[in-house]
C-alpha cells in the first residue's frame, strides 16, 4: 500500500521536495504546505535541512536547487523557469512602450526580455535596440521597427554581445525607456548578475535611457550574484509577479522604486 503525501516521513517528504525543485526550477513555503498537508513551519525545517546539505538555497519566501546559484545556467533552462510569470510580465511591459511611432527603447538581453519582444505587435513603430541575439531574431520581420542590434563579444550562456564594441555603442545612445533584466534584485543587496561583463553592459544600458523598467520573476527577489551593476534606486518600475508579497512590494516603492505584480 503506497503511503500517503501526510503520512511521509520527513526524509521523503524532503526527497519529494528536491525533486520537484529541480523540475520547476522553484518550490515555495505555502505551496508545499498545502501539498503535503503539513505546517508551513514543517516545510520550512524541510528546507533548512536540504539547504544544510547543500541540496537547495533558501531565498524568500522558498526555495531553488543549490546548482542554479552554484553555476549560471545556460539559456534553455532560465528560459523554462517561471515561463507562465514571465508571459504575464512581458505582457504588462507592453504598457511602458512609448507611442506615437517615434520612440525608441533597449531590451536587455535575457529571457524575460525576450518575451516582451515576442509580445510586441507587428504593427508597432519603434527603434528598438539591443545586444541579445534571441530578442533580435524575434523582432527582424517587425516590418514598422527600426531594429539596431549592438555587436561585441558573444557570450554562449545568454547570447549577449559585450565587452568594449558595445559599450562604446550605448554611450551614444539615450533611448526613452529601458527594459533591463536581472538575475537578482534586492533594497539590500541590488541588482546582480553572474557575470562581470555583462554587468558592464547592463550598467551602460542605465545610462543610456530615461526610464528604466525592470522585468523581473519573483524568483529572483533576494538573490545576489556575483557582479553588482545597480542599485533599485536605479529602477523607475518593477514589473514582476504575484509571488512577490505587497509587504516587500510596499517597502520596495518607499525606497522610491514603482511596483507592478502582474
Amino acid at each position: 500500500m503506497e503511503r500517503t503525501q501526510t503520512q511521509m516521513y520527513a526524509p521523503e517528504r524532503q526527497q519529494e521536495i528536491l525533486r520537484l525543485a529541480r523540475a520547476a526550477g522553484r518550490v515555495d513555503v505555502l505551496s508545499l504546505a498545502e501539498d503535503f498537508q503539513v505546517t508551513a513551519e514543517t516545510v520550512r525545517r524541510d528546507l533548512k535541512a536540504l539547504d544544510r546539505a547543500g541540496l537547495v538555497r533558501r531565498v524568500h519566501g522558498g526555495a531553488i536547487p543549490a546548482g542554479r546559484l552554484d553555476f549560471e545556467p545556460d539559456l534553455a533552462e532560465r528560459d523554462a523557469v517561471a515561463a507562465d510569470e514571465k508571459v504575464r510580465i512581458a505582457r504588462a511591459a507592453l504598457a511602458e512602450l512609448p507611442g506615437g511611432g517615434s520612440g525608441s527603447i533597449i531590451i536587455d538581453a535575457g529571457t524575460t526580455a525576450a518575451r516582451l519582444a515576442a509580445e510586441i505587435p507587428l504593427d508597432a513603430e519603434l527603434t528598438v535596440v539591443t545586444h541579445g541575439l534571441p530578442v533580435a531574431a524575434r523582432l527582424a520581420d517587425h516590418p514598422g521597427l527600426t531594429l539596431h542590434l549592438v555587436g561585441g563579444r558573444i557570450r554562449q550562456r545568454t547570447r549577449a554581445a559585450v565587452d568594449d564594441w558595445a559599450l562604446r555603442a550605448y554611450r551614444e545612445i539615450n533611448a526613452d525607456v529601458l527594459f533591463l533584466a536581472t538575475n537578482g534584485f534586492s533594497p539590500e543587496g541590488g541588482l546582480t548578475t553572474p557575470d562581470l561583463a555583462e554587468a558592464a553592459v547592463k550598467r551602460a544600458l542605465i545610462a543610456a535611457a530615461r526610464r528604466v523598467v525592470l522585468l523581473a520573476d519573483s524568483a529572483k527577489f533576494g538573490q545576489r550574484q556575483f557582479a553588482r551593476f545597480g542599485a533599485l534606486s536605479d529602477v523607475d518600475l518593477l514589473i514582476t509577479d504575484t509571488g512577490l508579497s505587497p509587504d516587500d512590494a510596499l517597502a520596495i516603492e518607499r525606497a522610491g522604486t514603482e511596483v507592478v505584480r502582474a
